[in-house]
């Protein structure tokens, strides 16, 4: 389902009216007319298709909906009020009252924003948007001149975002992913929650937890979209925290790997040595590290977590490390590597589960209890998950319980 981010302006209006519990004086404050709040408020109720306000003699006070979207829109205008305040700070902008500058920002300045800032380029920004390439060098520029601020810096291949574009375009996602939490709730409340769960996921998840958590959870859930983001850790690490996603699942990293996210442990798999049917190591007795390191091996990316333990196997034994490596983390190519050659891989035996018990692979007998590492979510620190989310976690949780 494509939601429509609201205009920033119509959200301000609201949490006028929210807070002083009256179009007039909301009118008083924010210097608009109240048929102008009126009809700002019937169009967000349109657009959302709900009512946000009940009329009493005293004052207009929120409905159920009215609070939920109350307490996203706070902290979706809390990200970009204190990117505006860094930004401005950094580049001595004392003259600027951050509010003022905050309240003269649109939602589509901030979209054109993103979209420069992630397609490096004007002409795939506007037709990743949909607009012309002069709509989005205008939204651009007039968000320049309102900052005070250079965003975007020319060069021989493109433009680069400056420190500034990156900060406020981080800050506008995830004020984005606030809203669209913000509306999933609002059609919950409706019945008719059609909201997306949005994660990444490492190659142990995908095989395991992952599947069995999205079947168990789509049973309750049948209308809800599971969106998943496949990619080396550094990439998913970046969506989790610009908000394109909610969730890391995988393999963690201590110590954090940022310090706007948090951590939790779901369970401890260790690693196998995995080789084909007929390997000749099989036939040994008790195998040596010097003995695996005879082989060609296929293993992930340095740096990972897999990666330092099939390292440390050969250091502990002061072996000499193998050289002929295929570095990878695709099961589809691991297997087939190993099928069809006497190369050997360090992974969780959950991975190649099917594999094993249809006897195409087999675990090598190798002391690994070294191996053991912490798989679990990774999540933002400021993430304040729906409903739907939550029961989504707790699926992850029991699903995991089962593989301790």
């Amino acid at each position: 389902m494509d939601i429509q981010i609201p205009n920033l302006r119509h959200l301000r209006v609201f949490l006028a009216v929210s807070k002083l519990k009256s179009i007039t004086r909301a009118s008083e404050q924010i210097f608009l007319s109240q048929p102008a709040i009126t009809q700002a408020i019937a169009k967000l109720e349109k657009q959302l298709s709900t009512q946000f306000f009940e009329r009493h003699s005293d004052g207009m006070y929120p409905t159920e909906s009215g609070e939920a979207w109350q307490k996203r829109v706070v902290r979706a205008l809390d990200y970009l009020q204190e990117a505006t305040n860094d930004i401005l700070r950094e580049h001595n902008q004392r003259e600027q009252n951050t509010k003022t500058v905050l309240a003269q920002i649109s939602t589509t300045q901030l979209k054109a924003l993103v979209a420069v800032c992630e397609a490096q380029n004007f002409s795939i920004a506007s037709r990743n948007l949909g607009v012309s390439q002069s709509s989005v060098h205008r939204a651009a520029r007039d968000l320049e001149k309102l900052l005070g601020i250079l965003l975007f810096d020319k060069t021989s291949i493109g433009i680069n975002a400056t420190p500034a574009a990156k900060t406020l375009a981080k800050a506008s996602k995830l004020a984005f992913s606030e809203l669209r939490q913000g509306i999933y709730e609002i059609h919950a409340m409706q019945f008719h929650d059609v909201s997306t769960i949005s994660l990444g996921s490492m190659p142990l998840a995908r095989t395991t937890i992952l599947p069995k958590s999205i079947l168990k959870f789509s049973d309750r859930h049948p209308d809800v979209n599971v969106k998943v983001i496949e990619g080396p850790y550094p990439d998913l690490l970046h969506h989790l925290r610009h908000g394109d996603i909610d969730i890391v699942l995988g393999a963690l990293r201590y110590p954090a790997p940022a310090d706007d996210v948090i951590q939790e442990e779901l369970w401890h798999p260790p690693l196998s040595i995995v080789c084909r049917e007929d390997h000749p190591l099989l036939q040994i007795d008790n195998v040596t590290a010097a003995d695996l390191a005879q082989y060609s091996w296929v293993v992930p990316a340095e740096n990972t977590p897999t990666r330092q333990a099939f390292e440390t196997i050969f250091t502990q034994a002061g072996t000499e490390q193998p050289t002929r490596i295929v570095e990878s983390s695709s099961q589809i190519l691991i297997r087939e590597l190993l099928v069809e050659s006497n190369r050997l891989t360090l992974i969780s035996a959950h991975q190649m589960e099917r594999e094993i018990n249809l006897g195409i692979l087999k675990i090598l007998s190798f002391p690994l209890e070294h191996t053991r590492r912490p798989i679990g979510l990774c999540v933002r620190k400021s993430w304040l998950p729906t409903v739907t989310q939550t029961h989504f976690l707790s699926v992850l949780r029991d699903i995991s319980d089962k593989f301790r």
